[in-house]
């Protein structure tokens, strides 16, 4: 059934949410808002407001944030149209009209939900009875106590092919089938899917069992067989144990997704109730999704494996493009050869509370994957690893974010693989208080220092699109500056990514390249910047000439800061103590600032041209 945007905005706008909130919980008033001890977690000092003319609630406790429908939803564990359908009937709202083969597949799911009910409980007289010997004795095996497998509905399935089949007889075949506890072969009768496994239950966020995980008792492949896809389960967007890990997340403030419903149990038997787990799949965005409305920062604890680590970058690559600021994920290493359930069976749950107070983020798994894919030998290898780099930060969409994703690689490439003599050098030049030596050009002229910062930015960037092959010799100056203006901040950051890229650039193929991206119009508009007073910005300039003055002008720009910095730390120790020592090199500052104005001022260009 699908609901239009003004019924559900008809319905919020019809339900005084203090009002159905204060049903289940106090509520004192706040001035205009009303506060409570938060629903969703335990706490002695209200944090959770609501908010009637906004028709939300928050708590700023866990973080619980919804409508009216959400705190159904949450709160209540009903699905979605459940709590639509009864806040419609408080508001006095005829719900639409149902559609016939809604209302059929509706009716037809609620009688599946009955077989599933009575397969889960026919699993477990199993498991108690004299079949379930073996599957009793490998679960002792596992430490699993009689309080978990009750816990967890766990049961058996015998090795046979009709006893469910038989035991379930008044369903008939038909919903069995379609419930996918029996297979349909063409010209042969149903016979039962399940056969000698240990039967784990996978429920709906309301508890309703949908499906079931199998797991071999013995020998024989597969070690884990889930049930198909049916109208009551869709694998891809079903995470197991989520109706018992969503209040538990909400008391604990995290989610930990792990491989296997074994791992799940054996976390949650030592005390650790918040964990999930997806079925026989990498990730899908759709149970993403579904973790981040749990928790802004889900953590992924798979296997020490090589297999379990591919499996959480595989994670990491599939959540990019649905990054968005605040939301990310988190990861834990688990020591080689070793699974969740291994660690907490060895060292309880102190073992892994100890890995899991230091979760590694997700700009360090996407950085140490990419850098552990390929040998960094040759420069032609750490030109793959940015290429790499670039094409991970290219797939996120939120702008902000990627933006945030691309200056940090930048960053750390720079500072793990790019040799930096140019930087040495001007670093002992200033350690020595002197710069490269230039005379003064006698069409020189003094400007202030209000805003020549932006102004000479502005002229290195347009002298580079002109000269876009001088990207390559400055590339580590010019990725090590911090530019005030945001938009010529991005545009250095792209020019610096396609020329790591591309080492053969020209005008005409960097703006090539530049036209397909948000920096067109800026690069325009400086290879037309005549009006900036540096030669390298003008487009009939002598190109040695320009270049030359493009080489100092970068200088200047990488000295200004340092020198300023100094300078500004030298004043502050004479503020607080004089000192012969400290007043000399305050005095060699001022010189050397003194110096960077009048190169600055050589490279403006004269009013009376050259």
């Amino acid at each position: 059934m699908s609901l239009s945007t003004e019924f559900l905005d008809e319905l919020r706008a019809r339900t005084l949410l203090s009002g159905l909130i204060g049903k289940s919980v106090k509520l004192q008033r706040a001035g205009r808002e009303w506060r409570a001890c938060c629903p969703f977690h335990h706490e002695k000092t209200p944090s959770f407001y609501v908010n009637d003319e906004k028709g939300f609630y928050h708590c700023f406790g866990c973080g619980a944030h919804g409508d009216a429908i959400r705190f159904m939803t949450e709160s209540g564990g009903l699905p979605f149209m459940d709590a639509v359908k009864e806040l419609a009937a408080q508001a006095g709202l005829d719900m639409p009209a149902l559609d016939p083969h809604a209302a059929e597949r509706a009716e037809r799911a609620s009688g599946l939900h009955d077989v599933m009910k009575a397969a889960a409980d026919w699993f477990v007289d199993q498991l108690a009875g004299i079949s379930g010997v073996g599957a009793r004795a490998y679960l002792d095996g596992r430490g699993i106590s009689e309080a978990t497998r009750k816990a967890f509905g766990m049961g058996f399935a015998p090795d046979s092919r009709s006893k469910l089949k038989a035991a379930l007889k008044d369903a008939g075949d038909e919903a069995l089938i379609e419930a996918g506890l029996l297979i349909s072969v063409e010209g042969k009768a149903p016979y039962d899917r399940f056969r000698d496994r240990l039967m784990i239950p996978i429920r709906d966020p309301r508890g309703r069992v949908i499906a079931f995980g199998g797991r071999i008792i013995g020998a024989g492949e597969p070690k884990y067989l889930n049930s198909p896809d049916t109208p009551l389960f869709d694998k891809g967007r079903t995470l197991y144990n989520l109706d018992r890990a969503s209040p538990a997340a909400r008391k604990s403030g995290r989610v930990i997704v792990v491989e296997g419903y074994m791992d799940v149990i054996a976390l949650s038997q030592v005390g650790i109730s918040e964990a999930v787990a997806p079925l026989g799949t990498a990730l899908t965005e759709a149970q993403l999704e579904r973790l981040w409305r749990m928790v802004d920062v889900p953590l992924l604890c798979f296997d020490g494996d090589a297999a379990g680590q591919k499996a959480a970058l595989r994670a990491a690559m599939r959540a990019l493009p649905l990054l968005a600021p605040g939301r990310s994920l988190s990861f834990l290493t688990l020591p080689p050869g070793q699974d969740p359930d291994d660690l907490v069976r060895a060292g309880g749950a102190h073992a892994l509370e100890t890995l899991l107070a230091r979760p590694e983020m997700l700009v360090d798994r996407l950085w140490r994957g990419a850098v552990e894919a390929e040998p960094l030998d040759t420069p032609e290898q750490r030109a793959g690893l940015r290429r790499r780099l670039n094409e991970i930060a290219q797939a996120i969409s939120d702008a902000d974010v990627r933006a945030q994703y691309q200056a940090e690689f930048r960053g750390r490439f720079e500072t793990a693989y790019l040799a930096r003599p140019r930087e040495r050098r001007w670093s002992r030049d200033f350690q020595k208080g002197r710069m490269p030596d230039r005379p003064a050009s006698t069409q020189a002229r003094t400007i202030g220092t209000g805003g020549i910062d932006r102004i000479l930015a502005k002229g290195v960037v347009a002298g580079l699109l002109r000269f876009p092959d001088e990207l390559g010799r400055h590339m580590e100056a010019l990725g090590s500056l911090d530019f005030h203006d945001p938009v010529i901040a991005r545009l250095m950051a792209a020019l610096i990514d396609v020329a790591i890229q591309d080492q053969a650039l020209d005008t005409e193929r960097l703006a090539t390249i530049l036209a397909a991206t948000e920096y067109n119009d800026i690069a325009r508009e400086l290879l037309r910047a005549d009006s900036l007073p540096f030669s390298f910005a003008r487009k009939n300039a002598e190109p040695v000439q320009a270049r030359h003055d493009l080489d100092e002008a970068i200088q200047v720009m990488v000295w200004r800061p340092e020198v300023d910095a100094a300078l500004a730390a030298a004043t502050g120790r004479l503020q607080v103590r004089f000192d012969e020592a400290t007043y000399a090199e305050q005095q060699r500052l001022l010189g050397m600032r003194g110096e960077v104005e009048r190169r600055l001022a050589n490279l403006m260009q004269g009013d009376e041209g050259d």
